[in-house]
């Protein structure tokens, strides 16, 4: 990768001693530090040039400092930046009418982080459990999937089966059933509880390795959960926006304009990360009125959530995805991708298996998740210009910006096989 100049002050170095020292230490970053980013390509303080292959986990989907989505942020902030809730504002309005039609669905509530709008959906399912389905108060139970990741609040990790996320965190908060993830059995036995009032789910859990489920599972815990009269929530935050080859991945048919192509859509529907092409925190919950309307005023909110400068810049980021195909884009390359991946499998033992679905892949790194071989394969994959992280010790997940090219794609999988077969000389 080539240098070019650099606008910090600070040497690379120098950067990541002042985090060290005055920063908690609640992250294990790779021995990286980047200035500024273009697209597909990041820059560290010394001007080195770097392909950037983790996006932000999925929330740069559009590349690095987008020019449509930065001129609608930053036109924003010279007008208006922030009102609360507490009165209306100019824009949420119209951002509102803009997303509710993208995704088909009657109202959206708009919030910061994905965590938040996690949180948001766990509310409105037992808000609706109690007030429609009748569940005894306090009883009601929400579904969920072990490997699962949905952020990192006291009660989100409450039904973490990561020993990471829990160790040290409780008590716990009730009103949750595990269940194995990607088997339909398990879900028909939880959903037999009369108190169940949702299923949590990720359509690909992207942290826990990019587990891809049977192409049934969706549309199975789809029925399942109709019949069961229990709301399916689906968390597209890391794996929505195009990521997959689709708008939706708990929808690989789902065409913008509401149109679901066949398969009932998700009762509550959670948007965060490329919602705003990674250059503000917006996130969005997205339900009907049978659902939304049992929120009443003073039972949930955000200072922030809805903000003016959140709703313009998550405007561009969608109609960036519209107008740049970014959709198809994923499902043309991640299939060349996920091909190439698979050549060196049969020509390396290093790497045992591929999967992904567009452009959310990661390999299969041939050692025991508590080696450092997954990392140090990173940290050689860095050297040669191309940024990648660990996760679960031995998966190396891969998901570059949506706007990466084919030559672009043949570069880095060159790259990659490259490092892969020094790495095992």
């Amino acid at each position: 990768m080539s240098q070019t100049p650099s606008s910090s002050t600070l040497s690379s170095a120098e950067a990541m001693a002042l985090e060290n020292e005055h920063g908690a230490h609640n992250y294990h970053p790779l021995p990286v530090v980047l200035d500024r980013g273009e697209g597909v390509y990041v820059w560290d303080c010394e001007g080195k040039k770097y392909f950037d292959f983790l996006s932000a986990y999925s929330a740069v989907n559009q590349g690095h400092c987008h020019p449509r989505i930065v001129e609608a942020m930053v036109d924003q902030t010279r007008k208006l930046t922030l009102t609360s809730r507490a009165f209306y504002n100019s824009v949420l309005g119209e951002y509102e009418r803009y997303v509710t039609q993208y995704f088909g669905y009657d109202k959206v509530l708009p919030m910061n982080t994905g965590a938040e709008a996690v949180e948001t959906a766990i509310k409105l399912a037992r808000k609706w459990g109690y007030d429609v389905k009748g569940v005894p108060a306090d009883q009601a139970v929400i579904v969920v999937c072990d490997g699962n990741f949905h952020g990192r609040t006291t009660t989100i990790v409450s039904f973490s089966t990561d020993g990471d996320a829990t160790g040290g965190f409780g008590p716990f908060t009730p009103g949750f059933k595990i269940i194995p993830y990607n088997d339909l059995g398990a879900l028909k036995g939880a959903l037999a509880d009369p108190n169940v009032v949702g299923f949590l789910v990720e359509p690909i859990q992207g942290e826990a390795g990019v587990f891809t489920p049977a192409d049934e599972f969706m549309s199975g815990a789809r029925a399942l959960c109709s019949e069961k009269g229990v709301l399916l929530m689906a968390d597209e935050v890391q794996t929505g926006i195009a990521r997959t080859g689709s708008l939706l991945a708990s929808e690989p048919g789902f065409i913008s304009g509401g149109s679901w192509d066949g398969l009932d859509k998700p009762d509550l529907l959670i948007l965060g990360k490329a919602l705003s092409g990674g250059a503000y925190p917006v996130s969005a919950v997205l339900a009907d009125n049978a659902v939304m309307d049992v929120l009443h005023p003073g039972q949930h909110g955000s200072t922030f959530g809805g903000n003016p400068v959140a709703a313009q810049v998550a405007i561009a980021a969608l109609d960036v995805v519209n107008d740049e195909d970014l959709c198809k884009n994923a499902a043309q390359l991640g299939k060349r991708f996920r091909a190439a991946m698979q050549d060196l499998v049969a020509e390396n033992s290093l790497i045992t298996k591929v999967r992904g679905r567009g452009l959310l892949n990661a390999i299969l790194i041939n050692d025991k998740p508590d080696s450092s071989t997954a990392w140090d394969l990173c940290v050689a994959l860095k050297e040669n210009g191309l940024l990648a992280k660990p996760t679960h010790g031995n998966i190396i997940r891969f998901a570059p910006p949506l706007v990466i090219t084919e030559a672009q794609i043949d570069e880095c999988t060159s790259i990659i096989r490259s490092t892969v077969i020094d790495f095992t000389k």
